[in-house]
């Protein structure tokens, strides 16, 4: 199976006066099972979250409160997506550095993970990161 890029996918959007919904499912939305799902917040405006990468592990991040930027580095490339709608997910694929930053005040970062927490999953060094990933 040819692994997946990151990309954008929008989640449905039911919209109601009363307030809308928006719902994701594993393996229908996003393209893994969901064994876990943990968020960041009160992180104060302008800081940013340490990068690293996974071994395993895929994520799908959604902005569930304000904005924030999402820093990807293939190896070869960067690109940066900019997080602020909550019906709108960044799928995260295993072996893919990520950076957050450009946290506005009171955002939320809800993300889905397809692998339980392993803590020998995480490459928390940007050069270990390289040398896995191009050999």
């Amino acid at each position: 199976m040819e692994k997946l890029q990151p990309h954008i996918i929008e989640l449905p959007k039911i919209c109601d006066p009363r307030g809308n919904l928006s719902v994701v499912e594993g393996m229908r939305n996003i393209p893994f099972d969901i064994k876990r799902a943990y968020w960041i917040y009160d992180v104060p405006g302008g800081m940013y979250r340490e990068g690293h990468a996974f071994r395993q592990q895929d994520e799908f991040i959604i902005a569930l409160s304000g904005s924030f930027d999402v820093v990807l580095n293939d190896g070869n490339n960067e690109q940066r997506y900019h997080m602020a709608r909550s019906y709108y997910g960044l799928y995260v694929p295993h072996m893919t550095w990520r950076m957050i930053d450009n946290f506005s005040t009171n955002s939320v970062v809800y993300v889905l993970s397809s692998t339980k927490y392993d803590p020998s999953d995480y490459i928390e060094d940007f050069n270990e990161f390289l040398t896995l990933k191009n050999g």
